[in-house]
């Protein structure tokens, strides 16, 4: 019976390159400080000045496991990549 192989909660296989550079960054330290928003209501903060109504949708597995992959590499949250990507398109247009 092999080993089961390391996964993040979203599913994405911690790679030894992945564990190398989740490590180099809490090495680094994580400034506790930086983008502590105030913030006196129920939920999550909205992104600007008004509202963010949240959207949910779904993926297939191969491209949410590269939306997991990429925010990694980014170290930004699929939310940010998703957001980014589809601002990106949506300005092309």
């Amino acid at each position: 019976m092999s080993a089961r192989k390391p996964v993040t909660r979203s599913g994405v296989e911690v790679t030894d390159e992945l564990a190398e550079q989740l490590a180099d960054e809490a090495e680094v330290g994580y400034d506790l400080d930086e983008g502590i928003i105030e913030h006196r209501g129920r939920g999550r903060p909205p992104l600007d000045a008004g509202t963010s109504p949240q959207v949910t949708f779904r993926l297939p597995e191969g491209l949410r496991r590269a939306a997991d992959e990429r925010a990694a590499r980014e170290g930004k949250t699929v939310s940010e990549v998703a957001r980014e990507a589809l601002e990106r398109h949506l300005s092309a247009t």
